[in-house]
């Protein structure tokens, strides 16, 4: 690769990085071809860009990005993929999905948000981190809860309330 390629390659991470809230680096080494043509499937249905990165290069497009990645570039040791995704969980659940067929993927770390989590221990975090239309859904539930309670309430207190005024007409005739 010459100097030029590297530099290419470089400036189009940076860019990937700054353009993505929701980023994971992985470890797949060890596996065979079907097993990464399988996970290179799953990601591509997941909406989730997989791609074999060399570490150097990734470390300098961190350097590069305006983005704090902490201790992120630590992690960047032996084989490195790197999944970018629009919702926040969604490469967390297709790597502990995957591991129910294969021990790997190894999640290094992940860039959520601007949180930071470092190390396969925290896989089961990011798998229950909501979706910001996961969140906004809830809040619109507990939204409607109250009012829902109130028509329910008005409904059932009006035929109750109906119920009396015909039982009454019904006795004075």
């Amino acid at each position: 690769m010459t100097r030029e390629e590297k530099l290419t390659v470089i400036e189009d991470l940076t860019a990937q990085l700054g353009d993505s809230t929701n980023i994971y680096l992985a470890d797949t080494s060890g596996l065979d071809a079907q097993t990464t043509s399988n996970l290179r499937r799953a990601c591509f249905k997941a909406n989730i860009k997989l791609a074999v990165v060399k570490n150097t290069l990734l470390s300098k497009a961190m350097e590069a990005s305006d983005k704090d990645f902490g201790e992120l570039p630590t992690v960047l040791k032996g084989n490195t993929s790197l999944m970018l995704a629009e919702t926040g969980n969604a490469p967390a659940k297709l790597i502990k999905d995957f591991r129910k067929k294969s021990e790997r993927p190894v999640l290094k770390g992940a860039f959520i948000e601007e949180a930071i989590y470092i190390g396969d221990n925290q896989l089961e975090t990011l798998v229950s981190i909501k979706s910001k239309e996961e969140v906004i859904g809830d809040i619109i539930t507990l939204l409607q809860s109250p009012a829902k309670n109130v028509i329910s309430g008005l409904k059932s207190g009006g035929s109750k309330l109906s119920g009396i005024l015909k039982t009454l007409s019904e006795k004075e005739s």
